[in-house]
């Protein structure tokens, strides 16, 4: 049984646990809004805004994930499913990336609430995956809030991803959870082209995606006391 969590670093404390640091965080949130806004490129407005704000890479990549434009917040609106609509819907999951912000927040990491209300986090899984003491957890609250139908796609070059899979199969078997579960190769691709509402906080597919619905915050707000939520205003 592994005994690790996800997301937390010994820093994270000092980087985003004092509350001078969150309010330039959501100072730096509102610059990024009109940079993008007004058609300023992504990555050299992290860059921008982060060295203004003097933001160490960690705090940058927090900044990323908590900015869009005014545009993408039109856009994200008015795509997305409330979660009490879902019943009887097929439900398209962009697998590690709501499997890991839900591992993150189970075990304390902090969370960060975007403009757009969606909820991310500063973990990733960088070529490999490695399941932590909050997995089944997770994935559980997962299974016993979605009664319908739940197509997992998962990244297939990912190291362990076939091993998840088993895990997810198992955990269906054993609590009778309507899963779907496939590697695929390009998951992003097939979930912005997807006909079905797709869950993911990702901001590209976010932007593509016909029908999206908000499920890691509503998991997060009525399941997670503990989680530390950072927001963007």
């Amino acid at each position: 049984m592994t005994t690790r969590n996800r997301g937390r670093e010994a820093s994270d404390d000092r980087l985003f646990g004092e509350l001078p640091m969150q309010k330039k965080l959501k100072a730096a949130a509102k610059d990024m809004l009109y940079l993008l806004s007004h058609g300023y490129a992504e990555k050299s407005s992290v860059q921008l805004v982060g060295n203004r704000y003097k933001l160490n890479a960690r705090q940058q990549r927090a900044l990323h994930g908590m900015s869009c434009s005014e545009q993408q917040i039109v856009i994200r609106n008015k795509k997305k499913v409330m979660p009490k609509m879902l019943k009887g819907q097929t439900i398209a999951i962009d697998g590690f990336n709501l499997l890991i912000i839900l591992e993150s927040a189970l075990s304390e990491a902090y969370i960060f609430k975007g403009l757009d209300g969606y909820y991310r986090d500063v973990s990733g899984v960088h070529g490999t995956y490695k399941r932590v003491q909050k997995t089944e957890e997770a994935l559980l609250i997962i299974g016993n809030t979605l009664v319908s139908g739940v197509h997992w796609y998962f990244d297939a070059p990912v190291s362990n991803s076939g091993r998840l899979k088993t895990t997810l199969r198992e955990l269906a078997e054993q609590h009778h959870f309507f899963w779907k579960i496939d590697l695929v190769n390009n998951p992003d691709k097939e979930l912005a082209s997807s006909e079905h509402i797709v869950v993911s906080s990702d901001a590209w597919i976010l932007d593509r995606a016909q029908k999206n619905t908000n499920l890691v915050a509503y998991l997060i707000d009525h399941y997670i006391q503990k989680a530390n939520i950072i927001c963007a205003e």
